[in-house]
């Protein structure tokens, strides 16, 4: 891909709206280097696909499962130390306690609803259930509602595929998932409980002890617009840290800090959790998700 030698660049943006990034999609955060064409759909999530198979957008948030996995494989992208999305997960895994009480242990050999095997929630709750509660991941019967983002990885024989059309939340509902990781809100109804009891509690526990606050979404371009026009990547990190900081407290209290150390350890804890998940055809290092502009960012 060649970019312009000097002078503004346009670039083709997959960017959701967010609190941390309303301040650069209104054009209050702006720059004479960079403008982004905001071209994603609404819900980032179904530009993934499109970005890493197809090259759709140029630039633009990445859940940090599929970056790994086109890192991987070989697409031609490369990660800003930039969070845009990151929460904790405990709180995502839920249960319908009108078939019992449920404990995380007790998922083994159960069906557990996902929407795809390679989803980055479902790899972090998959890694706490395993590291935190001793759950046996391979006597789960994985339920996915849908395909990869990265083309080259196929789901392991754990993977059954529900009926076109059916519904977690359905599912679980009616008893034919012992549970689902079903994100930030459970369904409103009484019954359906959090699998991990007290989560935000168990959570900060959690990253006080290991010093992680889990990322699901980081900030990539394309690989050769840092080595045509590295300007342009600082200016792009620049923008995203003011866009950051103009956002409420409460908003930039949640987040995952800027900056490849603060990071280093939680990226760390991704790969090793994918790898030990069969997520990855090979082990990555925390330092070859980034190039050499923007490793030092």
């Amino acid at each position: 891909m060649t970019f312009p030698s000097s002078g503004k660049v346009t670039l083709r943006t997959n960017l959701a709206d967010y609190p941390v990034t309303m301040a650069l999609k209104s054009g209050a955060v702006s720059s004479d280097l960079v403008q982004f064409d905001f071209a994603g759909p609404k819900t980032a999530n179904e530009g993934f696909k499109p970005m890493v198979r197809e090259g759709a957008f140029v630039a633009g948030e990445l859940a940090i499962a599929t970056y790994l996995q086109a890192k991987a494989w070989g697409k031609k992208l490369v990660a800003l130390p930039a969070p845009i999305v990151s929460r904790f997960q405990h709180h995502t895994i839920a249960y319908d306690s009108r078939y019992g009480e449920l404990a995380p242990k007790d998922l083994e050999g159960k069906c557990v609803g996902i929407r795809a095997y390679s989803v980055t929630t479902v790899m972090w709750v998959r890694g706490i259930l395993q590291h935190e509660y001793g759950v046996d991941l391979n006597s789960i019967r994985w339920m996915t509602v849908e395909d990869p983002h990265v083309a080259e990885f196929i789901d392991p024989p754990s993977c059954t595929r529900v009926a076109p059309g059916e519904k977690l939340e359905t599912l679980l509902q009616e008893g034919k998932l012992a549970a689902a990781v079903l994100g930030d809100k459970l369904p409103d109804v009484a019954s359906v409980k959090h699998l991990i009891p007290d989560p935000q509690r168990a959570a900060q526990a959690w990253s006080e002890r290991t010093g992680v606050r889990p990322i699901n979404h980081l900030f990539c371009v394309h690989e050769d617009l840092p080595k045509e026009r590295p300007d342009v990547v600082r200016e792009i990190y620049r923008m995203l840290m003011e866009s950051h900081a103009a956002a409420p407290e409460s908003a930039r209290a949640t987040m995952a800090p800027f900056g490849l150390e603060a990071n280093r350890r939680g990226i760390q804890m991704a790969i090793d959790f994918s790898m030990q998940q069969g997520l990855l055809p090979r082990k990555l290092t925390v330092d070859e998700l980034f190039d050499d502009v923007t490793r030092g960012l």
